[in-house]
């Protein structure tokens, strides 16, 4: 996630880090080198030249104590700025009503179907809501099936018409349908164009004023950069929405939407998206999106992800086993699965501070588990416990059962032995494996 952007923010800084001092001159050069960044991210040259000037009267301004040294300063500052840029805070989503409705509009290819559908999830799953999405997508018959196809993964109710050319008509009886169902959230998913045009803006205006929601959310295409804060201004001056999420954040991303389009439309952007997969919704914190393009991880989002994954009265049986020296196959295959669950490999990664840069290069898959998960599922119920007993001829059925190679097979193996034992070593010291992992009591 803009990896360009950070490193030539890291190139930018490296003009200041090693100076005794902070003066006009270094950090003059600095803050040219930021702008360059910014507008090369696909930053309005507006916004980049207004933002390194609040930066160089911050930086100029400020007394460097012993502990700090002007790089750090300068790194401190642009992080506090870019974090105010984005919105500095969270948005909280007004999900109240009855039922609460909110409106989904955007350009066609933006992603609004398939967040739809991840806002239904997020609702229902993290909020205890009961959401109904609405197909009011009049032109283009597979937004329909599309919305369908999400509703029955999350187990969510899809109202549609496919006959009706009426997208008010549609909303408007969905909002009586959902009553009747007792839902409390209505998710609408409107038409989208290829481009801004008058019958669009029309059309979504006339279901905003009919079912006068309580959030409009605006969904962009985080990587067509400058271009999706044009189109977000058009739609804010039909529509005054309430917020904007950025979608496709996997990608070739540059940054010019997420650092731009709060500034530009003064909306908060309430989620970012990234990938298909259902679970791949998130909340928009600004500070912990600064500190990630400027390299410092995201440690609080990855406890938070590894919170909603490991069950505590779980945790506390494993701390159990661990402790007892009993850590077996079935254990380690159920902590990859609830890893897995956490969202993208290298995204969580990259929340690891100083780990980012490392692994930008590196081509880690969601499927790089799929090898061990193999071996174990080779491996009958009785080995998957006593891993000790797995002797030569075990070894070979394993390596035939999951398609390795048996040098690989005793690879693996050696590598679980020598996590055991290092597990067992953290035992021993003074506060035990379990305080240190937060695995006992709360």
């Amino acid at each position: 996630m803009f990896e360009n952007l950070t490193e030539k923010l890291e190139s930018a800084f490296k003009q200041i880090k090693g100076q005794g001092r902070i003066t006009e001159l270094n950090v003059a050069a600095t803050v040219k080198d930021i702008r360059r960044a910014l507008i090369d991210a696909d930053v309005n040259y507006k916004i980049a030249k207004e933002f390194t000037d609040i930066v160089r009267e911050k930086a100029l301004g400020q007394k460097v104590l012993t502990a700090v040294s002007p790089g750090q300063l300068m790194v401190k500052i642009v992080k506090d700025e870019l974090a105010t840029l984005m919105g500095e805070n969270e948005s909280e989503m007004n999900a109240k009503g009855n039922p609460a409705i909110i409106l989904v509009a955007g350009l066609q290819g933006s992603g609004k179907t398939t967040f739809s559908g991840k806002l239904a999830n997020y609702l229902k799953s993290k909020k205890g809501l009961s959401p109904m999405l609405v197909a009011a997508d009049i032109y283009r018959p597979a937004a329909i099936e599309q919305l369908k196809v999400l509703g029955e993964q999350i187990n969510v109710d899809v109202y549609s018409e496919p006959e009706n050319k009426n997208a008010v008509l549609i909303a408007e009886n969905a909002i009586r349908e959902a009553r009747t169902k007792n839902k409390n959230v209505l998710i609408i998913d409107t038409a989208g164009r290829l481009a801004v045009d008058e019958a669009m803006m029309q059309e979504v205006a006339n279901i905003k004023n009919a079912v006068k929601p309580q959030e409009i959310l605006f969904v962009v295409d985080s990587m067509t950069g400058q271009d999706a804060v044009n189109t977000a201004k058009a739609f804010n001056d039909r529509l005054d929405f309430s917020g904007v999420v950025l979608t496709k954040l996997d990608g070739d991303t540059r940054g010019g939407a997420a650092l731009s389009i709060k500034y530009t439309v003064h909306k908060p952007i309430k989620f970012i998206s990234s990938g298909e997969k259902l679970d791949t919704l998130d909340v928009f914190y600004p500070e912990r999106m600064a500190q990630r393009i400027l390299g410092m991880g995201d440690i609080t989002t990855l406890v938070e992800k590894a919170q909603e994954q490991f069950d505590e009265e779980q945790s506390k049986k494993l701390e159990k086993k661990i402790r007892k020296n009993q850590f077996d196959f079935e254990d380690f295959k159920q902590q990859l699965e609830q890893i897995k669950k956490m969202g993208n490999l290298k995204d969580l990664m990259g929340m690891i501070p100083g780990v980012g840069k490392a692994v930008k290069d590196v081509d880690i898959s969601d499927d790089s588990f799929k090898g061990i998960e193999a071996m174990i599922n080779s491996m009958t119920p009785f080995e998957r416990a006593n891993p000790d007993t797995i002797d030569q001829s075990r070894r070979k059925r394993i390596a035939a059962g999951s398609g390795k190679d048996i040098s690989e097979i005793n690879a693996f193996l050696k590598q679980f032995d020598q996590m055991k034992q290092m597990m067992k070593m953290m035992n021993k010291m003074p506060m035990g494996l379990g305080g240190r992992l937060g695995l006992g009591k709360r």
